[in-house]
């Protein structure tokens, strides 16, 4: 049986049709706090039953929200698919002091038993031996997260065969698809930029 697993819903690019989809999941995955990843507004009106998992930065920021609370090391067990909660240092410039600061971000790494798809969530480099086949990554830097470089040779490290460029969505940090091209071709890393709405099947 399929198992849908929504991570990040966010507010960035949010349109109202896309409540249906959130709302016929079977779970949530959120890494942190920021409402670019946590639309508290929709999510809490959707299905009660769908259960969301997070850190416990992002309970206390949503009270209203149910959160399964969750930290790096953890295990989610979802019928035949295990999700590791993995670390994530999520970057610091001064538009972030006070409560915009992140102090407990995680990655999830989903494991079919076929396909590990690892999401590092908005993170800068750090050494680690996560192993992926597939690697959602954003890669846009601003001290934030990784840039293309970064991210390039940490694809190479995780061994993923797919490179996905995700969080390409935020106007105030626009993403340079040059740099991606030349960062990514250089290291010879397998990517794929999809579009919103885009949708890719991976046997």
């Amino acid at each position: 049986m399929k198992q849908k697993i929504l991570i990040d819903p966010g507010t960035l690019k949010y349109k109202e049709e896309y409540f249906d989809i959130w709302n016929n999941v079977d779970i949530i995955l959120i890494t942190h706090k920021h409402p670019d990843h946590c639309n508290t507004e929709v999510l809490e009106k959707i299905n009660k039953n769908i259960k969301i998992y997070s850190t416990q930065e992002v309970q206390e920021a949503n009270k209203n929200l149910n959160i399964n609370i969750v930290k790096e090391n953890d295990i989610i067990e979802l019928d035949n698919i295990k999700i590791e909660v993995v670390h994530a240092i999520h970057g610091y410039q001064p538009l972030l002091k006070g409560d915009k600061e992140i102090h407990e971000n995680v990655g999830y790494i989903v494991d079919d038993g076929e396909n590990r798809l690892y999401t590092t969530s908005d993170t800068i480099c750090f050494k680690n031996d996560y192993k992926a086949d597939i690697l959602c990554i954003p890669v846009t830097g601003h001290g934030l997260t990784m840039s293309a470089f970064e991210a390039a040779l940490y694809a190479k490290e995780v061994g993923a065969t797919l490179t996905i460029p995700v969080h390409m969505d935020n106007p105030a940090f626009p993403p340079d698809f040059k740099y991606i091209e030349e960062m990514f071709n250089k290291y010879e890393v397998e990517y794929e930029i999809l579009e919103n709405d885009e949708t890719i099947e991976v046997e």
